[in-house]
């Protein structure tokens, strides 16, 4: 097996802003005060990521997904977001077990 150089320094390159990114938040965080507004909004990023990503999935394909949809969005808004995750999964695990698809 080969490897094309551009393809590995694309690689590289993307690995390399990903992880200057992710560094540069961290230290610039330190100079940044964050309100209650501002912390509730923060709060809020990682179920509405998780609603996003499910979405699709809910509303084009089985019973048994779609369930496991509303049960994730409702845990979410309850739970953290491993939770909510664990939730999703098991409520589309017992769901495809009972409606056999």
């Amino acid at each position: 097996m080969t490897v094309d150089p551009n393809v590995f320094l694309a690689i590289l390159a993307m690995a390399a802003a990903t992880v200057l990114t992710r560094i540069s938040g961290l230290l610039l965080i330190r100079f940044v005060t964050i309100g209650p507004q501002q912390r509730r909004a923060l709060e809020a990023i990682p179920p509405a990521v998780l609603m996003a990503v499910i979405a699709p999935t809910a509303l084009v394909t089985g019973p048994a997904e779609t369930l496991a949809a509303l049960a994730t969005a409702l845990a979410a808004t309850r739970l953290p977001l491993l939770a909510a995750v664990a939730t999703g999964v098991i409520v589309v695990a017992v769901a495809r077990a009972l409606i056999g698809a």
